[in-house]
């Protein structure tokens, strides 16, 4: 049993899926459900789907569709976009979600958190923090897909939402997503080091010992990723793919050395 979770995130936009890079040039990946059904056989811990798009048009979740990921899924699946009411998160649930994730409004509205904690159980509320980092290192909360800079610091507001009731946090890099160049592990530490609930990172995952890295020296509960599931090879080629329970063994158990007969583990 592994200590950590590995979670592909996905990107649903016209209820195809999608990448971006820096939440922007959104390339089209494939059909969601197939992508389930493969992720089904790899036995991944998790899955996390989010609609890029739903809240600033100023929409409802995709019910429809979420409903027929839910039936195809065999492992815990989250979901995020367009969530505004507690008759959302409660549809959502009803369609087989385990998780909501909350972003753009619960900055407009935090005691939503409170609320949906309070009414769903703070396990099953995760808020979504997207995050942006200026040329003179102020990390700040960016919402409706990146488009809106609020000037909320970033740590103060995960403290917040904690605060709210919330279960978990999924901490996102603008700067990082779809670069594949590594997680920003700095600022992961030290959210992380922030709150006592569990932190999921998410933006920059390029290879295996990213994930290893980031669990390890940054501290977060769980380490998701977008490209790396879903690209392959240096011309991005579409292949969505899960690292198997070996592989994930070496990068994310701790190595054991041995020192004057000693045994020594180094997190």
């Amino acid at each position: 049993m592994l200590k950590h979770r590995v979670i592909p995130c996905l990107l649903l936009k016209d209820q195809g899926l999608v990448k971006t890079v820096k939440f922007r040039a959104a390339t089209y990946v494939g059909d969601p459900i197939n992508a389930v059904r493969i992720f089904n056989e790899k036995e991944v811990d998790e899955l996390l789907f989010l609609d890029i798009t739903a809240s600033i048009e100023k929409r409802n979740p995709p019910f429809k569709i979420i409903s027929e990921i839910a039936g195809e899924c065999f492992m815990p699946l989250g979901y995020g976009g367009g969530i505004r009411s507690l008759e959302d998160i409660g549809t959502l649930f009803a369609s087989g979600v385990e998780k909501a994730c909350v972003n753009s409004y619960a900055v407009e509205n935090p005691s939503f958190i409170r609320s949906a904690s309070e009414t769903f159980g703070s396990q099953s509320i995760v808020v979504s923090i997207d995050v942006k980092t200026s040329m003179f290192g102020k990390v700040t909360v960016h919402t409706l897909s990146g488009t809106k800079n609020t000037g909320l610091d970033a740590i103060e507001h995960a403290k917040r939402m904690e605060q709210m009731g919330a279960g978990e946090i999924f901490l996102n890099s603008i700067d990082r997503d779809g670069t594949m160049r590594g997680y920003d592990v700095t600022l992961v530490r030290k959210l992380s080091d922030a709150v006592t609930i569990p932190v999921v990172a998410c933006g920059g995952a390029g290879t295996l010992d990213d994930l290893g890295e980031v669990l390890k020296k940054g501290g977060a509960s769980a380490a998701a990723a977008g490209s790396l599931f879903v690209f392959h090879g240096k011309h991005r080629a579409v292949l969505i793919s899960y690292p198997s329970r070996r592989e994930l063994q070496e990068v994310l158990q701790p190595s054991v050395t041995t020192q004057g007969g000693a045994v020594l583990r180094s997190e």
